[in-house]
């Protein structure tokens, strides 16, 4: 494998944000309270826009919900909310993007904020084997603790997580001829400087201008 390639997830491969998402469907179904649930995920929604959010209480919150379901449920509401939200957000443009590069040989992976629970299941569906993403904590038994385990896979940390992942390949990022690396958000600027060959995926304003200042290519999938 000649180069890699790198794929964000939320507003790149898909037209939605997946752990925004996931707490809207858990509202909508009833498994938390509203009124409260969905305050604080518009909060941090918010902050995540502005580009001023603090990925550790985040993913805290989000990775608590998770812990507050037994497994079971859990598994079952993760299973729905694949059908009835992610399914229909995969289309045929960004799945042939992905498929693309698989083919051509490339080393591919996806690498995301949202943590990992949420998102495995997304990734298999894109066909992607490697997938990087917010480990949440586990205890003796292999049960969510709530808690995050080692650091976030956002900004900087994204740089942090492909290397420590290539080098557990035994392919250190220097050995690729070319890498590429797409994303929608300004957040991602820190890989995106990093790689050969950033694609600035249906991108924010705030990145639209940044790629067009630095000759970036731009590429749009699905209108969002």
């Amino acid at each position: 494998m000649k180069n890699l390639t790198i794929f964000d997830l939320d507003h790149t491969l898909l037209p939605i944000d997946s752990d925004y998402e996931w707490g809207e469907f858990l509202v909508r179904v009833g498994a938390v309270d509203e009124a409260a649930f969905r305050q604080r995920n518009d909060e941090f929604f918010a902050q995540y826009q502005a580009g001023v959010l603090d990925p550790v209480e985040y993913l805290e919150f989000a990775l608590g919900t998770l812990a507050s379901f037994p497994r079971e449920r859990l598994d079952a509401l993760r299973a729905q909310y694949m059908r009835e939200v992610i399914e229909p957000a995969i289309l045929p443009q960004a799945v042939k993007l992905v498929r693309d590069h698989i083919d051509a040989g490339d080393l591919v992976a996806i690498i995301t904020a949202t943590n990992h629970y949420i998102t495995a299941p997304i990734a298999r569906a894109f066909g992607v084997e490697h997938h990087i993403a917010a480990m949440p904590e586990v205890d003796a038994q292999g049960r969510l603790t709530g808690k995050l385990a080692g650091t976030p896979t956002s900004g900087a940390g994204k740089i942090h997580h492909m290397h420590a992942w290539l080098e557990r390949m035994g392919r250190p990022f220097e050995s690729f001829e070319r890498s590429h690396f797409y994303s929608d958000s300004h957040n991602d600027l820190p890989l995106l400087s990093v790689v050969s060959h950033p694609i600035a995926t249906n991108p924010s304003s705030a990145l639209a201008s940044h790629a067009q200042a630095q000759g970036w290519p731009t590429i749009r999938l699905f209108n969002d």
